[in-house]
């Protein structure tokens, strides 16, 4: 079949559809990112708040946030990601996927208990560090090993020297630091 006719039979056969959410992408984009958002597992109201703030900001632009599916920072983001409509995946550190808070779309039991906060900026494009303790030291100090853009909003002081992190003072502001970590990348 010439390529005219190929052309013209995707344009007009009623059984020939596409199906663009289904569209793979190769290589790292700003236009639809994963994003890990890490933080304590115990917060305040205040910090739950930006944690929401933060998982609505990156839904509305289109991202996927990726955490480690429990409560405290993980359920606040995926909360605040859900009101937009977006797309979240827990990491859980159990073996139970019914262990994940629900506002988890996918939830990806490990069974690796704290060596899960490997997974976490693994597995996303670039990490945003909300408050925490030393689970949430560990996992910036991955997405340093992994080579991940690393945005701090209210967490651990980090020497440049060890990883390169960048410090904002709002929810937005972290999305878009991470948005210009990638693009540049590009």
């Amino acid at each position: 079949m010439d390529t005219d006719a190929l052309g013209d039979r995707l344009e007009t056969d009623p059984s020939i559809r596409f199906e663009t959410e289904r569209v793979i992408v190769t290589g790292r984009s700003h236009s639809r990112m994963r994003v890990s958002v890490i933080g304590g597992g115990v917060i305040t109201d205040e910090q739950r708040s930006r944690a929401e703030v933060v998982g609505r900001e990156l839904a509305a632009r289109g991202h996927t946030v990726v955490c480690g599916g429990r409560g405290g920072t993980m359920e606040a983001v995926c909360r605040g990601a859900k009101a937009e409509r977006g797309t979240t995946i827990g990491i859980l550190p159990g073996d139970q996927p019914d262990d994940a808070n629900e506002y988890v779309d996918v939830a990806i039991a490990t069974g690796l208990g704290h060596a899960r906060n490997a997974l976490v900026p693994l597995n996303g494009d670039a990490v945003i560090a909300l408050t925490g303790g030393v689970g949430t030291l560990t996992e910036i100090g991955f997405a340093g090993i992994y080579d991940r853009p690393v945005v701090g909003l209210e967490t651990h002081d980090i020497s440049a020297t060890d990883i390169d992190l960048e410090t904002v003072d709002t929810p937005e502001a972290a999305v878009d630091a991470v948005e210009a970590a990638l693009e540049g990348e590009a």
